[in-house]
């Protein structure tokens, strides 16, 4: 170690000062300074020419934005349609709907649970039916029979008279 007294700066000399060369030259437009670094490097875009196919599948989208599955096909005869020549870069749901899809009309569904309500009026006016005979029978063997047959009932109105299964059988046109 070396003691902090003997790396006084200001009492030693400054031998650099002395040793300066010339001054510094001066430079003219368009000469470069060896010790400044170039300008940074900029990417160019150049075309690629159209790829042989190679037998790969990519997802896409169609013209309607609709996901797809695209397969580069080696075998595809000459007179198949194009496919998209950009492969999986060219996503044509995220440029937003192209002018023709902008003028149509919107496609208006009706759906009709009318079937399904018929059902189900169906069951519940069997449940009152064999409510009714089971409430006038007196015969005990014919009694169990009809009792079964409205807990069948029963445990089939449950099943049907609900949202879910109205929305399940719906018929849209």
């Amino acid at each position: 170690m070396m003691p902090i007294s003997s790396l006084n700066a200001a009492a030693q000399p400054l031998r650099a000062v002395d040793r300066t060369a010339e001054p510094p030259a001066v430079r003219r437009p368009g000469e470069e300074d060896p010790a400044r670094p170039a300008e940074p490097r900029r990417d160019e875009y150049v075309p690629e020419e159209k790829r042989e196919p190679s037998g790969r599948y990519w997802l896409g989208r169609d013209g309607d934005g609709q996901p797809r599955i695209y397969f580069d096909d080696p075998q595809r005869a000459a007179d198949a349609p194009e496919q998209p020549a950009d492969g999986p870069e060219q996503d044509r749901g995220a440029k937003g709907p192209e002018k023709k899809d902008r003028d149509k009309k919107a496609e208006r569904c009706t759906g009709d649970t009318g079937k399904v309500d018929r059902e189900i009026e169906k069951l519940k006016r069997k449940r009152a039916e064999l409510e009714q005979r089971l409430n006038t029978e007196r015969d005990e063997a014919k009694r169990e029979n009809l009792e079964q047959q409205l807990a069948q009932v029963e445990q089939e109105l449950r099943q049907k008279d609900n949202d879910g299964y109205r929305r399940r059988h719906t018929v849209f046109s």
